[in-house]
């Protein structure tokens, strides 16, 4: 992987399907002041990859909440993602990304070169900009979104927490 965690995350500018199903170029400057989660995933029309994005989408609301925008991305086309949404997927509340060139699985560290796809990356970047947490799955593992929004939660009480904690409970203090 490129970029290390603490480091500032690398910028990003493509087009996107849009919750309306408008095709519109997204950019990560654009979304200075929140927080951002980032995931990666292989292919449209796959087995895994519905899993994870309707797991995103069911717990957008609680990303909301938590000031941060989700952007799914992979090497698919706008029109590809939005024929997926259309007969499959279903309405989605966050834009998926397209990367044909694949410039962006690249700048993030998740393409595999030799097919042309990119691993299961989770990337959660804070409102500066600055990248905070990676986690990377092979192809064929599924991520926790569950884990992800705790992860985002954890990551903006700006406290040390322990293992397995929750919002609502104690931090470690500072």
């Amino acid at each position: 992987m490129g970029t290390q965690v603490t480091e500032k995350a690398p910028e990003f500018k493509g087009h996107a399907v849009m919750p309306n199903s408008e095709f519109k170029e997204i950019q990560l400057s654009a979304y200075k002041g929140k927080w951002v989660v980032l995931f990666f995933y292989p292919l449209d029309f796959t087995f895994v990859c519905p899993t994870e994005i309707k797991g995103f989408n069911e717990l957008y609301g609680k990303f909301v909440d938590a000031n941060a925008e989700v952007i799914g991305v992979s090497v698919d086309s706008v029109e590809c993602h939005l024929a997926w949404i259309n007969h499959g997927l279903g309405k989605l509340n966050f834009p998926l990304l397209s990367d044909l060139t694949k410039n962006i699985s690249r700048d993030y560290g998740v393409l595999l070169e030799h097919i042309g796809k990119s691993l299961r990356g989770t990337f959660i970047i804070d409102p500066d900009g600055n990248l905070r947490s990676a986690v990377v799955n092979d192809t064929d593992t599924g991520r926790n979104v569950e884990e992800t929004l705790r992860t985002l939660q954890a990551m903006q009480t700006g406290d040390l927490t322990p293992c397995g904690w929750k919002p609502g409970e104690k931090t470690l203090g500072k």
